[in-house]
């Protein structure tokens, strides 16, 4: 009996007890943040609590409804409210590894590798690349299709990035002795997230379609000497004979041979396709004024001046005729360290083509150039301390120089200026019209591409112009 008397008056004691008393210290649904700042501030008074309610804060915490934070504290920190750069959204990374037969997707994000595909066709990809997904920066080698995958991915709201391809080694492209589409496309995701990706330079679609002209006319050439071998030998065959003549006259010389109906029908196909290729570049050619002012200059003509418009696309986006020259690499290399300079052969780097037109265009001005002409005299005085071969392509460089400083002033072949004047990084003298149509007129006349009609019929208007203001 007494143990029970004891336990009522606990109880008693307890329910007359005060308030503040059995509280908690804790003030329910206020952040640690905020009480602090009450204590700096000075105490602030608590609401009086029902009786009926303390035990209820005893037992369990008081939760927020559904959808509402505690004290109206954030979901996220402030850092990850950030969208990036002037409030946009940071782009994704991707890569893509273009091959014949399929192309290979990588998608990187912080350094690690977050999705990954495979597909036999670009337009594929559409469902991760496409206009409605956000939007990325994606990294291609430049190749064959390389411009029809910019074309379309930018179509679909992306930022192209073309790779150097000379240059893909830097970015660990084949190290270690390992090489498949699958690494490939990670080293250039990770190249491109950390910022050492080697830009190239993205052709205009005029220069685009240039190219494509000049690189059927060139498998065209290349066959050419099959072609005519075969002609020839077919005409023998009947007992004719077709004289020795320039490649660029065998079309009409055949024509102007008597042969035998089958024969002349026979090879007549093989005539028309160059015919065909030539008409449609002087076409081209005519529809860019520049290729008239670059063939002013000593052996180059059409092809050559088409060709170095197509490859270099833009003068102004070099600085200066040395960048030009080490772009197709015309440069000596160079392996110098411990304070020894070691020069040695030509880089070889850039388009082939263009390279290769070049020499055969300094070999045009050593074998049948003016000997007064200041290229010839200055390729003679070299050829004396250095031989041909190197004398040639010497010469093949300063050519890129001269042409590549005629494109960005609009000027000329200007012989007693050079004759004068260094052409690397000096600006040509202010020509008179007289003097620039003089020399149109004397570069029309190499006849490397048949002009089509329109423009012949230009340059007699012309002509006729010109005869009655003198009258």
């Amino acid at each position: 009996m007494p143990a029970i008397t004891k336990s009522r008056a606990n109880r008693k004691s307890q329910d007359a007890a005060p308030v503040t008393s059995l509280a908690s210290r804790d003030r329910v649904g206020v952040p640690t943040g905020k009480r602090r700042a009450g204590r700096r501030s000075g105490p602030v008074a608590a609401p009086p609590v029902p009786i009926g309610a303390v035990k209820t804060a005893e037992n369990r915490a008081i939760l927020p409804p559904p959808g509402e934070n505690p004290g109206g504290a954030p979901t996220r920190s402030e850092t990850q409210n950030v969208q990036g750069a002037k409030g946009r959204m940071t782009m994704r990374i991707v890569a893509l590894d273009l091959g014949v037969r399929k192309t290979t997707y990588c998608e990187i994000s912080e350094g690690k590798v977050v999705q990954r595909a495979t597909v036999s066709e670009v337009a594929s990809l559409q469902s991760l690349l496409g206009p409605e997904q956000a939007a990325a920066t994606v990294a291609i080698e430049a190749c064959r299709e390389a411009w029809h995958v910019h074309d379309l991915l930018v179509e679909w709201g992306n930022e192209v990035v073309l790779v150097d391809t000379t240059r893909s080694r830097q970015l660990g492209i084949g190290q270690h002795g390992r090489k498949t589409d699958r690494i490939d496309a990670e080293t250039l995701a990770r190249a491109l997230e950390g910022g050492r990706i080697p830009a190239a330079h993205v052709l205009s679609p005029k220069r685009r379609e240039l190219r494509r002209v000049l690189a059927v006319r060139r498998a065209l050439v290349e066959s050419r000497a099959q072609l005519v071998t075969t002609i020839r030998g077919l005409v023998r065959e009947q007992g004719g004979k077709i004289p020795g003549c320039e490649t660029r006259t065998f079309a009409s010389r055949v024509r102007g041979q008597k042969l035998e109906p089958k024969i002349a029908q026979l090879i007549e196909p093989l005539l028309a396709t160059v015919q065909v290729v030539d008409e449609q570049l002087a076409v081209l050619c005519a529809q860019e004024p520049i290729v008239a002012i670059l063939t002013t200059t000593p052996g180059v003509g059409s092809v050559v001046a088409a060709t170095f418009i197509s490859v270099v696309d833009e003068a102004k986006r070099f600085q200066s005729a040395h960048q030009v020259e080490s772009y197709l690499g015309l440069v000596p290399s160079e392996d110098s360290s411990g304070g020894k300079r070691r020069l040695g052969s030509i880089t070889k780097k850039g388009n082939s083509y263009l390279r290769s037109l070049l020499v055969q265009a300094a070999w045009s001005i050593v074998r049948n150039g003016d000997k007064s002409e200041p290229l010839y005299l200055w390729v003679t005085q070299l050829i004396q301390r250095r031989g041909k071969r190197i004398a040639v392509i010497a010469l093949a460089r300063r050519l890129v120089g001269v042409l590549w400083a005629m494109w960005r002033d609009g000027t000329v072949y200007d012989a007693p200026h050079l004759a004068r004047q260094n052409t690397r990084g000096i600006r040509g003298a202010v020509q008179s019209l007289e003097q620039q149509t003089a020399a149109l007129v004397q570069a029309a006349k190499k006849g490397s591409v048949k002009q089509p009609a329109s423009s012949k019929e230009t340059h007699s208007r012309s002509r006729k112009t010109s005869a009655a203001k003198a009258a």
